[in-house]
């Protein structure tokens, strides 16, 4: 408990304004690599995503991709990428291996939201005449909403969780706290630092799970398979809403 009070101690001391990395620069570094990159590899991952779930071509060399890049080693990528691009483009480097990480989650969210929509309602819309493209933003983006936003969010929980490793090439963040804590033996500030970035996550998380909440509509009541008559209603109610 004594360490725990510390902690709290260090995080709320006058003295984390000044130095260096004062602490709230160290928190606003943090979440603009979180968001930046984040932001990136949606741009990357969602259209990639729509595509596949929409025309079912490429899932399985898209499986394998994400596979393969859950399981690289993020520190092991951070401090790759940092030898590649040179000592000068550090920070390109370090936000280059973040959207390595969040593309996977993104894109799995992205065409998983598409597959898991009813064939029938698509039928439906084809049914009303609506071209290609208009099922697509029309139908299946809005229906596979609600997984989209799961992707999102469990990139950006994996982001903002890697981008403390940030500090071994020197990119600040949060992490800085952390490895200069480890070099003078400061666990205060080690686990005040760690705190921090559990907040961060917790918070993110909620919004996200809010966003979820809002963003997709719900329905009461048991479920049922709704009938053609429904799917067609629910087909006609997204085009006036677009």
């Amino acid at each position: 408990m004594n360490l725990l009070a510390e902690a709290f101690a260090w995080i709320f001391s006058p003295a984390r304004l000044a130095g260096s990395l004062p602490l709230p620069t160290a928190i606003a570094q943090h979440l603009a690599y979180t968001f930046g990159s984040v932001a990136i590899a949606a741009v990357i991952a969602v259209p990639v995503g729509w595509m596949i779930g929409h025309t079912g071509k490429g899932r399985e060399v898209a499986v394998f991709l994400s596979g393969a890049a859950r399981a690289l080693p993020a520190l092991g990528l951070v401090v790759l990428l940092y030898l590649l691009f040179g000592v000068s483009l550090k920070t390109e480097a370090a936000v280059a291996a973040f959207v390595v990480l969040a593309i996977p989650s993104i894109l799995a969210g992205a065409y998983a939201g598409i597959e898991a929509i009813d064939r029938s309602v698509i039928d439906a819309g084809r049914a009303m005449g609506m071209t290609q493209r208009q099922i697509l933003f029309r139908i299946e983006v809005p229906l596979g909403l609600s997984l989209l936003i799961g992707g999102f969010r469990s990139a950006t929980l994996q982001v903002v969780a890697t981008v403390t490793i940030g500090a071994y090439i020197g990119v600040g963040g949060l992490g800085f706290y952390i490895l200069q804590g480890i070099a003078l033996r400061d666990f205060a500030e080690i686990l005040g630092a760690s705190i921090i970035v559990v907040v961060l996550a917790l918070v993110l998380d909620g919004l996200f799970a809010l966003l979820a909440r809002f963003a997709v509509p719900h329905t009461d009541g048991p479920r049922r398979r709704p009938s053609r008559a429904a799917r067609t209603d629910t087909v006609r109610s997204l085009q006036v809403s677009h």
